[in-house]
């Protein structure tokens, strides 16, 4: 099953400690790239969530942002008495400095940094319900990855039919075209027949087939849809053999163009090359 590396969830959780709020986002990207949006307090959790977030993805740029808010109980103020003694000795010490010192409020010595304690976390408590909200979150995510891709391999099928067909339509046309364009060549040899060797004539003569033959490239591009199908039924990153099987059938395409000799072989190599220019599009989705 193939995933898409585009998807959004988001989770929530509520208890007497608090609330915790997960969401993960994520675009394509050519390798796992994370950005992790933790409130100070729970910085200490970064490398876990990484770990937890790097087994369950392959590929993508994600984005995850988690907020905590304690409950009020939790969240009672701690006031560091010493170091607002301090901060008030402080500023009676530079008044007694000033001409016409201006009062200090408590609300000032309250706002000094570090007078007010942050409360104290349970930590364990608290990294194994972040852990657990995460696993739900992945779930959804996945599942949303799982869905996306569902979708973008009945595309890729799709569009694997389309040029099955522009390849059936260019075999059958493939005689006639050579020998439409042997006549035309006989043509324009006529009148130096003469001056041609039979044999030379003759070598000329298999020199432009080759020129013109599309048969291999035909053959390829056969081959090369039928590995896209069955890259696709894989259970794994397959994003990237992808990609690359996207180069190889646009190689054979403007091989086509170049060595088309009629309208109706280059309208078929046009129609190719902007299928093959869709599922590469698509394909820059896949996980």
């Amino acid at each position: 099953m193939i995933r898409s590396m585009t998807a959004f969830a988001r989770a929530e959780q509520h208890a007497e400690w608090g609330s915790l709020e997960i969401e993960l986002r994520s675009v394509n990207h050519r390798y796992l790239e994370m950005n992790i949006r933790l409130p100070d307090e729970l910085r200490f959790l970064e490398m876990a969530v990484r770990e937890r977030i790097g087994t369950r993805l392959g590929r993508g740029k994600v984005e995850c942002r988690i907020n905590y808010r304690p409950s009020a109980a939790e969240a009672g103020l701690v006031i560091d008495k010493e170091l607002a003694q301090q901060v008030a000795d402080a500023s009676r010490t530079i008044d007694a400095m000033l001409y016409n010192p201006s009062a200090v409020h408590s609300m000032d010595i309250l706002r000094w940094p570090g007078v007010i304690l942050p409360p104290e976390l349970q930590t364990e408590e608290l990294q194994q319900r972040l852990l657990e909200l995460l696993e739900r979150v992945l779930d959804d995510f996945t599942a949303t990855r799982a869905r996306e891709g569902e979708q973008l391999r009945r595309l890729l099928e799709q569009r694997c039919d389309v040029i099955d067909g522009v390849v059936v339509q260019l075999r059958k046309r493939l005689p006639e075209v050579i020998a439409r364009w042997r006549e035309r060549l006989l043509e324009r040899l006529a009148a130096v027949r003469e001056e041609l060797e039979p044999t030379r004539l003759e070598q000329e003569m298999l020199l432009f087939a080759q020129k013109t033959d599309v048969a291999e490239e035909l053959d390829r591009l056969a081959a090369h849809t039928e590995e896209v199908r069955r890259v696709l039924q894989q259970d794994r990153p397959v994003g990237r053999r992808l990609d690359f099987l996207m180069q190889e059938l646009n190689r054979e395409a403007n091989t086509i163009a170049s060595k088309s000799t009629d309208a109706e072989t280059t309208r078929c190599a046009v129609e190719l090359k902007v299928t093959i220019e869709q599922m590469r599009e698509q394909v820059q989705n896949i996980e």
